[in-house]
């Protein structure tokens, strides 16, 4: 479900006072890298991600995971990007229309 403007502007500003949950450096996108994204957005549905590596593979690193994970990616500014998902069941964060 892509999101709107104005759903990803409110989202955004849900960010500023997260954490990251997961960090991701040498090692890449490992199993256990993986099953952390997957629990975090599972858990969370809006989390932020650091990563650390050179510019070209933190971009790569940012498109795989949100199409691994089928997660929109809200915004990214340096090394860290933020990643949400809705949980189908039971939605924590409800969107404006």
């Amino acid at each position: 479900m892509p999101l709107t403007n104005a759903q990803r502007r409110y989202l955004r500003g849900l960010t500023h006072d997260l954490k990251p949950v997961v960090t991701l450096a040498d090692k890449g996108l490992s199993e256990n890298v993986r099953a952390e994204i997957e629990q975090a957005l599972e858990h969370h549905e809006l989390i932020k991600v650091k990563i650390r590596a050179e510019r070209e593979q933190r971009e790569a690193w940012i498109e795989q995971i949100a199409r691994d994970f089928r997660a929109e990616l809200v915004h990214r500014i340096g090394q860290v990007a933020c990643y949400y998902r809705r949980h189908p069941k039971k939605p924590k964060i409800a969107l404006p229309a």
